[in-house]
């Protein structure tokens, strides 16, 4: 591919660059950058000598305009950590102390906004706090301290503890609900937790994290807090919630929400269900298997769930059984169009957004799921049902 076509302006700004490079005898990134730095510390300088006629009403040595008894006193050397390195700037003062700089505050010591938007980056990464400082210092040369990575870290707190109260939407048509566990480093060890996970998608089709909560491991005690607190943040409906089939996790959802439709993951059912099968029954029992689960509606599914029995009870009788005693939250999808299906049969969304959020809403937010989702004859005859029952 060709060199493309240069304005005059853009040939004449390249001609100046090559002027200077060959003038300041440039022949290494190191010179390149403390060009850069010295760039940075003359415009700042320059800006701020700007700032302070403005601010005194006349120019340096402009005595004749001059119409305050306030004027310059010097210049104050100030230490600024950038991209580049440490650049000492020269800043302006004035006898009553009256100037303010604005284009580089009195208690500003870096202009790298980027710095500490790779410092909040690496932290959530799970990097400590020493860990950062040596690779901040390493990569941009920058000498960061441990306190000053907290403090950089600590921002995002109050926004964070915002986020997890804010008040929810009343209703929502569907919710995941599944924890994902993490290795984090806690007191000086690599430990287990559980992150908790609620991703709710409302009547508008819209996606949303309603949560996250870290808890030691997963279990329906927590998720019952969890719920109450989704309770309390506003929502007073729910009406699918997708679970994986964890103990009293059922329970807890009907305590807090009973009129909620309960659908138990297929996929962790059916990874539950192959889990000790042969290797080479494998391949034709999950053929007998997805007729199940793959049915067109919940009485072809029964049927298919007898027929697998009557093949593999002898070998493997405990699938069958575990399909069985599950069955009244395994078969909640069959109730809905093919779209809505699709979308609540598994809880893997939380997998998704937990590894690339950007990728789960690619997936979901333009699907027939979201439209018939929208759709208000999806949820009416839920809607009616939800009427008849209430007291």
């Amino acid at each position: 591919m060709g060199r493309k076509n240069r304005s005059p302006e853009e040939n004449e700004r390249r001609a100046k660059i090559r002027e200077l490079l060959q003038a300041r005898n440039i022949s290494s990134m190191d010179d390149i950058q403390n060009l850069f730095k010295e760039t940075i510390a003359e415009f700042m300088e320059n800006g701020l000598d700007a700032e302070l006629d403005d601010e005194l009403g006349y120019s340096k040595y402009d005595y004749k305009n001059k119409e305050t008894d306030n004027s310059r006193n010097g210049h104050s050397s100030k230490t600024l950590r950038t991209s580049f390195g440490d650049v000492e700037v020269s800043i302006p003062r004035d006898r009553k102390g009256e100037y303010e700089p604005q284009l580089l505050k009195k208690n500003q010591t870096s202009i790298s906004q980027d710095i500490e938007e790779k410092i909040l980056s690496m932290y959530a990464k799970g990097m400590t706090t020493s860990d950062i400082e040596n690779h901040i210092r390493d990569i941009y040369g920058i000498d960061v301290s441990d306190t000053t990575v907290s403090r950089v870290t600590d921002k995002i707190l109050p926004i964070a503890k915002e986020w997890q109260q804010r008040p929810l939407e009343t209703v929502y048509a569907v919710v995941f609900l599944d924890a994902i566990h993490y290795h984090v480093r806690s007191e000086g060890q690599i430990v287990k937790k559980a992150v908790y996970i609620a991703i709710g998608i409302n009547l508008d089709g819209r996606k949303d994290v309603l949560g996250m909560w870290v808890g030691e491991t997963e279990s329906a005690k927590f998720w019952a807090t969890v719920l109450n607190g989704l309770r309390n943040r506003g929502v007073e409906d729910i009406f699918i919630a997708c679970t994986d089939n964890l103990t009293g996790f059922s329970a807890a959802i009907e305590a807090v929400f009973p009129k909620t439709e309960i659908q138990n993951c297929i996929i962790h059912q059916i990874r539950n269900s192959t889990r000790y099968v042969s290797y080479k029954d494998l391949k034709a029992l999950m053929a007998d298997l997805k007729a199940v689960y793959a049915a067109v509606d919940e009485a072809a599914a029964l049927e298919a769930l007898e027929v697998f029995a009557q093949r593999w009870d002898k070998k493997y009788p405990k699938i069958s059984a575990s399909w069985q005693d599950n069955w009244p939250n395994l078969s909640t999808y069959f109730k809905f169009p093919q779209e809505v299906r699709r979308l609540i049969y598994t809880t893997n969304a939380i997998g998704s957004t937990a590894g690339s959020s950007a990728r789960f809403i690619s997936t979901i937010s333009g699907t027939q799921a979201m439209r018939c989702i929208r759709s208000p004859y999806v949820w009416s005859d839920l809607r009616s049902k939800r009427a008849c029952t209430k007291p």
